[in-house]
């Protein structure tokens, strides 16, 4: 009976050995996956903050909660399964699926440096002004979709010859590490200038560095606004870069390589920075040019039949009488008797 009781006890001890080493191998993964997919991080980071900037204060922590809620929903209910699968039935779906969200995130970009030069808010003028707060959580959350699938697949490229059930488990914890990680820097990013406020009631030093920091603040915000639009054209330029050249569209990739090379080569103890420099600023044209592209098809097409209807209604609204009727249209009769005399007669 003893001797049961210790091989039992020794078995137990193995698997809790092995689960272990287990859950010390999915965190070494899941820490390796983190650092390849940093680059999205920090875009992710960057690019939250704008959704925030013309809120009232009391409400911008409840809406960086709802979009970080949103963001574990895109990464565990849309983004983990759908990558496990593909990765498991379809792989090669992998590909055009992230280029077609590059090609989305492109568009964002893009369309946010036109309305900066053509001094109109981006999806038309004032949408910004009368967007309401589930409007501007859609939003949010669909730009946390492309850049959560970016983190997603490269964090699935590291760990592809894991087994499925070990995939499972880095992935998730992945999505959760970098969740809260990213949402809790855009919280502290928005806070601070409260932050500042409160430091700035005290006395000294301290009084100081609070007021310092609440006029730096706008700045920050407004830095964070512009480096989260060049984000998305990095990463949406990035993203279609490597997407063609796993298509076996081999030029644009080793174009670029080819110049981050020569750059790298060029420039000695410097070269690791100036080569990353150089692809980083090589995807973002790519991405401008793609977005612009894809802002023209829009705007000719999307937007175009949009301020149609818009003008329509206007219209339609403009003619409508104050007892709310709209006057029929002339019949015939008044149309001819309206008509010029003088037209010429028939035949």
């Amino acid at each position: 009976m003893a001797g049961g009781l210790v091989a039992l006890l020794d078995d137990v001890a193995v698997l809790a050995r092995a689960a272990a080493a287990s859950i010390d191998d999915i965190g070494a993964a899941a820490a390796k996956a983190g650092v390849k997919a940093a680059g999205v991080v920090v875009d992710d980071a960057a690019v939250t903050p704008q959704y925030v900037r013309s809120l009232a204060a009391e409400r911008e922590l409840p809406i960086i909660k709802r979009i970080a809620v949103g963001s574990l929903r895109n990464k565990f209910f849309i983004i983990l399964p759908a990558v496990l699968l593909l990765s498991q039935f379809v792989p090669w779906l992998l590909t055009p699926i992230l280029m077609l969200g590059g090609a989305y995130l492109c568009y964002e970009g893009a369309e946010k440096v036109w309305a900066k030069i053509a001094h109109h808010d981006a999806h038309g003028a004032g949408e910004e002004r009368v967007q309401d707060e589930t409007t501007l959580v859609s939003g949010a959350v669909r730009t946390d979709l492309i850049l959560s699938a970016e983190i997603m697949v490269i964090t699935l490229n590291e760990v592809i010859d894991e087994a499925f059930w070990s995939r499972l488990a880095i992935l998730a914890v992945v999505a959760v590490v970098i969740t809260v990680l990213v949402y809790g820097v855009v919280a502290l990013i928005v806070k601070m200038d409260d932050a500042g406020l409160r430091l700035s009631q005290r006395s000294g030093a301290v009084a100081t560095f609070g007021r310092g920091l609440v006029r730096a603040m706008p700045v920050v915000l407004t830095v964070l606004t512009v480096v989260g639009t060049a984000a998305m054209l990095w990463v949406g330029g990035h993203i279609l870069l490597l997407g063609t050249n796993e298509l076996n569209l081999h030029f644009l990739y080793e174009a670029v390589h080819h110049v981050e090379v020569a750059a790298h080569d060029a420039t000695g103890v410097l070269g690791g920075l100036v080569g990353w420099l150089v692809s980083t600023v090589a995807s973002a044209i790519l991405g401008l040019i793609v977005g612009a592209l894809v802002v023209l098809v829009m705007t000719l097409t999307l937007h175009r039949r949009k301020s149609k209807a818009e003008t329509a209604t206007a219209t339609a609204a403009a003619t409508t009488r104050t007892d709310g009727t709209i006057p029929a249209p002339p019949s015939r009769a008044a149309r001819r008797r309206d008509a010029p005399a003088d037209r010429a007669p028939r035949g």
